[in-house]
């Protein structure tokens, strides 16, 4: 049984305060984007991960993948499952795949074996798996609030804007990322600006991950320069980073970009 988990960017993202339980509140909009890696799960002896394409960092027997089957597994009487993860969404790109690939082996496993789970059963289990893992189940543009995982429904919709996704070779952890913000609650909420019309988005919704991100990355600020530079309507670096991408109201070819970055067109 296969499918297609999607990547996501953030239209805006503030951090808003330290919690006590160690993570950060935060406000964003996460709107999904046509970016795909494939799953896909077989019958097999004995429960496995194998992964194809763009190598992931860190502990392979211990997977978002793996580790959303277990957390079934512990629930439901599940058979060995053999599953198969081609990597096409960039890592360390801010882009949640690694979550969407969490996300969707649950729908994948909810369908094959005829679990029954409700759209809020999957978003309980998928919220263990990561802050912004639930998002992925019901996959709808929302504003989310908490640690990223508490959603608001948005009537929002880009596709009249031709969306180019350009992603450096640089990898930015989270953890990295985190270790230069100052939490702060912005003058005007996120959800309130993410009703103004596109065109104005440059002046008011921001990531606040940028500034430090930029300061230790620079070459991303220059690739947001860049698609400013080439027409763009609205650019921000998605999530804590690396990608940044950007909305134009007309298809565009950057062939400058592509030297250096991969360049992902109307995703």
């Amino acid at each position: 049984m296969l499918a297609f988990a999607n990547a996501k960017i953030n239209l805006g993202l503030n951090v808003i305060e330290k919690r006590a339980d160690g993570y950060h509140n935060l406000e964003t909009v996460f709107y999904p984007v046509k970016l795909y890696d494939s799953l896909e799960i077989t019958d097999a002896a004995e429960t496995s991960c194998l992964v194809r394409g763009i190598d992931i960092p860190g502990d392979m027997t211990d997977n978002i993948c793996l580790r959303a089957y277990r957390l079934l597994q512990h629930d439901f009487d599940l058979p060995a499952q053999q599953i198969t993860l081609l990597k096409h969404i960039p890592v360390g790109a801010g882009l949640g795949g690694g979550s969407a690939d969490g996300a969707f082996l649950i729908k994948l496993l909810n369908d094959k074996f005829r679990l029954g789970l409700s759209i809020s059963a999957m978003e309980a289990y998928a919220a263990t798996l990561g802050a912004d893992c639930a998002f992925f189940i019901r996959d709808k543009p929302v504003f989310a609030t908490g640690r990223g995982d508490q959603f608001t429904d948005l009537d929002l919709d880009l596709s009249g804007y031709f969306i180019v996704l350009v992603k450096p070779p640089v990898h930015v952890s989270t953890a990295e990322a985190y270790g230069g913000i100052q939490p702060a609650f912005p003058e005007t909420g996120l959800k309130e600006l993410i009703k103004l019309p596109v065109n104005e988005w440059n002046k008011y919704l921001k990531n606040d991950f940028e500034k430090p991100v930029f300061c230790k990355y620079p070459e991303i600020s220059q690739i947001k320069d860049q698609l400013y530079h080439a027409g763009a309507t609205f650019a921000l670096m998605s999530g804590s980073g690396s990608s940044v991408f950007a909305l134009f109201e007309q298809a565009v070819i950057l062939p400058q970009l592509e030297k250096d970055n991969k360049v992902f067109y109307n995703i």
